[in-house]
């Protein structure tokens, strides 16, 4: 009935609606204090700037710029090969360190959105690629090599219009589904995290702010990091954010620089009364021994510490971990801990992804049992917490 798709956006002519539904002028930059905290600078205390000559000469790659003022600026002809970054084995002993200390600014050259029908109906072409934070398990820098840091695109105002575009193309959403009763939604953040790039600059409130003019739509992003900033955005629930959690002492191997689970479970009802909708993700869930004792714990941690008003309109998505060889023999260089629990291949099987990358899973059967259990855990200790999937 609609003609969206996955096909790339031209960019070319207006849609129907779009006057009616297309961002607002970007606004001038905004002063948030978490910003500019010490807490801030620790995670981000960049050094080097590599930038495409374009990207570092648009409105977006100046503000970024201004803000590290003792950076090194370095042209790049292309965000995706950088000599001495990616492809660099010397760089695994720097992994966290050069994701701290490096910023890439580019173009986001190819804008598709694609479907997706598990976290949202559609994968919006994101702001950023790569992440300050260094979570063992993340599946982003398997194409990098051996380094990922922040890549900021500072086209955003193309990413905007690409967006309105498509959301006007899509019209009412006719039915509900499990990613949300009335609203068509877009993921703003598959490969980064979009909590950590407003730290950088404005990409993620422009977002936020064009999504709360769309009435048929709406953004959602996981996060791992608590930034406050996002408090003052505004995004009268047109924007979703899942905080992801697990066992704390798993948090603490796995999820290296992010914030502590319970202040991310702490947050959400100020995250609520600042006007977004609260969803967790339970994700990801590592076998391991002990591990049903760990979530059960956590779950009764969420059950006691979250008001009703959170608890009445959570959701969640239990994601199981899915590990790459690639990554295993990365961290086996900067995080051998973290293999012991990530890597188990008496109970994984290898599964080709769709790019050709060569992931392990858990086993057909150790996966089902797991996310049983984990349910059955769920319904005991968390009632109020609708599973919207388990993948």
């Amino acid at each position: 009935m609609h003609h969206a798709s996955g096909v790339p956006d031209d960019d070319s002519g207006t849609l129907f609606g779009l006057d009616a539904l297309g961002p607002a002028p970007a606004p001038a930059e905004r002063h948030s204090a978490f910003r500019t905290s010490a807490g801030a600078r620790r995670l981000l205390p960049v050094r080097r700037i590599y930038a495409e000559p374009a990207a570092a000469a648009s409105p977006r790659g100046q503000q970024i710029i201004a803000r590290y003022p003792d950076a090194e600026v370095i042209p790049v002809d292309s965000h995706w090969r950088i000599p001495g970054l990616h492809g660099n084995e010397g760089n695994i002993d720097r992994w966290v360190r050069v994701k701290g200390e490096t910023l890439v600014l580019g173009e986001k050259k190819t804008l598709t959105t694609r479907p997706n029908g598990r976290s949202a109906d559609w994968i919006a072409p994101g702001p950023s690629n790569g992440c300050a934070m260094a979570c063992a398990y993340c599946y982003v820098p398997r194409r990098k090599g051996y380094a990922n840091p922040v890549t900021v695109f500072t086209n955003i105002d193309r990413i905007i219009g690409h967006l309105g575009r498509h959301v006007a193309r899509l019209g009412p959403k006719p039915e509900p589904n499990q990613c949300d009763p009335t609203a068509w939604v877009y993921d703003i953040g598959e490969n980064g995290d979009c909590s950590v790039d407003a730290l950088i600059c404005d990409n993620t409130a422009d977002l936020v702010h064009a999504f709360r003019q769309w009435p048929t739509a709406k953004a959602s992003f996981a996060t791992k990091f608590v930034n406050p900033d996002l408090l003052d955005l505004d995004p009268r629930g047109r924007t979703r954010i899942r905080f992801s959690v697990m066992p704390p002492d798993e948090s603490r191997l796995l999820d290296v620089r992010t914030s502590p689970v319970a202040d991310r479970i702490a947050a959400a009802a100020d995250f609520l009364d600042a006007g977004y909708e609260v969803h967790f993700n339970l994700s990801p869930v590592v076998v391991r021994p002990g591990w049903e004792d760990a979530w059960a714990e956590l779950l009764r941690h969420l059950d006691d510490v979250l008001p009703a008003r959170v608890k009445e309109q959570a959701a969640s998505e239990v994601i199981m971990l899915t590990h790459n060889e690639e990554l295993h023999e990365v961290n086996l260089g900067w995080h051998p801990r973290a293999e012991d629990v990530l890597w188990r291949p008496e109970i994984q099987q290898a599964k080709r992804s769709q790019n050709g990358a060569r992931n392990v899973r858990y086993r057909n059967g150790v996966k089902g049992e797991s996310v049983a259990a984990l349910r059955a855990l769920i319904d005991r200790h968390t009632p109020w917490l609708r599973v919207r999937y388990a993948f």
